[in-house]
């Protein structure tokens, strides 16, 4: 069955949503440790978190809620935003986190992200790979990478990179169903990768989608915060996982 993650995104501390990776359009959903106890607690085995302030000011801003969750030893924690070099990389690493999601540093400095596959492992590195019209977007969606996806991924295949999470920016937040389409032909080309759905899960039967198509994970956010997938679904899907 395909592994969901539920996501939560933090701007000053606080659990947000963004549409289409708009700061503008941040919506407030809480404490994220409230979440993450109501995930932990409903059977969810990994979490996916972003430093949204992180990934604009290029440094990891939100590490304290980091390390409150990771303190709960009940997940584990994907971690993204503002990881821009050796040093921030590892404060993420040394306040919980279990893996690190790399994203505009992959894509404008690939050799730079080869040495940390080789000095941290690669097993613990993510590339963050978030598209919008095909082309790879980096500094908090902000900017535009010039190297193709699939060149970067042969790349970093051939280090041993075997996650990566895709996120298509024009479903992200929107609530308009997964681009399957994308994720199907990435799996197709790179089957030693586990890609993860990101962007525009709407309801259950995407997710149902999703697995009947052999994709292995699936990151839920917006979904689950405006109601159209309940907690007890959720809880349902990882009970029979």
């Amino acid at each position: 069955m395909i592994e969901i993650i539920p996501a939560i995104d933090i701007i000053d501390g606080r659990c947000v949503r963004l549409s289409k990776g708009d700061y503008n359009s941040c919506k407030e959903y809480g404490e994220p440790l409230d979440m993450a106890m109501e995930f932990a607690d409903a059977g969810a085995r990994r979490l996916h978190l972003v430093d949204l302030d992180g990934a604009k000011e290029s440094e990891p801003r939100n590490l304290a809620t980091l390390e409150k969750i990771a303190a709960l030893g009940a997940l584990k924690i994907e971690w993204g935003g503002g990881i821009k070099s050796g040093d921030a990389l590892r404060s993420v690493l040394d306040s919980g986190a279990d893996y690190a999601i790399i994203g505009s540093v992959a894509a404008t400095s690939p050799a730079l992200f080869e040495e940390w596959l080789e000095e941290f492992g690669p097993e613990r590195m993510i590339f963050g790979a978030d598209t919008l019209e095909g082309r790879i977007r980096i500094k908090g969606w902000l900017e535009s990478a010039q190297t193709p996806l699939n060149e970067l991924l042969e790349r970093f295949g051939s280090r041993g990179l075997s996650q990566v999470i895709c996120t298509d920016i024009s479903r992200d937040g929107m609530l308009s169903g997964p681009n399957t389409g994308m994720y199907t032909a990435l799996q197709a080309s790179f089957p030693q990768m586990t890609f993860t759905v990101s962007g525009g899960i709407s309801a259950m039967a995407d997710i149902r989608s999703l697995n009947d198509l052999g994709l292995r994970r699936v990151i839920v956010g917006k979904a689950f915060y405006e109601g159209k997938i309940s907690l007890e679904e959720l809880r349902k899907w990882w009970q029979n996982a």
